[in-house]
């Protein structure tokens, strides 16, 4: 049952291909408003960048813009259903997510965004719609993160043509933790400059 219910969003997901810009924005919108689809947006930008690299912009514009449409409809939902929304995940994971996103915002998203699976973005957008995220930073958060991340798939496919895949399968979750790593430190740093510059005047 399982596998025919695969086999059938993997048909999904190649018809949606075929209608190029179109199909990217709606492959990234249903992926992110929690209807995943094998391969999804980033398989379908890094065919169609690899057959047609002129458009390589256009296909990113329009899966980051599926992206951030989908993710703010699973906010909407979020927010409707309130904490029920939350109940198939772990209490501890959870709080946890809870707390970074009380204590940075839409940055937290931002982060959550760009560093690779298993790593629970969507419980970052439902976290973000039950405790009333401002849409328009959840939004902006996203927008940067995941044009990163398909920024990247179509150099890659530019580059690289059919095995474009395949590499940012193996290195794109050590770019990913490195990229928000260095992120996070600059934070840190901006942060720790501004405390600092008081007392030096």
């Amino acid at each position: 049952m399982i596998l025919g219910w695969a086999n059938r969003f993997a048909q999904v997901a190649s018809y949606l291909t075929t209608f190029g810009l179109f199909g990217v924005f709606l492959l990234a919108l249903l992926d992110s408003a929690a209807i995943p689809l094998p391969g999804g947006p980033d398989a379908a930008l890094i065919l169609l960048t690899t057959a047609y690299p002129r458009w390589f912009l256009l296909y990113v514009l329009a899966a980051t813009s599926g992206s951030v449409l989908g993710c703010l409809i699973l906010q909407a939902i979020s927010r409707r259903a309130g904490r029920r929304a939350l109940e198939r995940f772990s209490s501890e994971r959870r709080e946890r997510v809870r707390q970074l996103i009380d204590r940075y915002d839409a940055f937290s998203v931002f982060v959550a965004s760009i560093l690779p699976p298993p790593f629970p973005f969507k419980l970052f957008i439902i976290t973000a719609g039950v405790f009333h995220l401002n849409a328009f930073r959840l939004a902006v958060a996203i927008g940067v993160g995941r044009a990163l991340r398909y920024l990247l798939e179509g150099y890659l496919a530019i580059h690289y043509g059919a095995r474009a895949g395949e590499l940012f399968a193996r290195y794109y979750p050590t770019i990913g933790m490195g990229l928000a790593g260095l992120i996070i430190l600059l934070l840190i740093f901006r942060h720790l400059f501004w405390r600092a510059r008081p007392s030096l005047s």
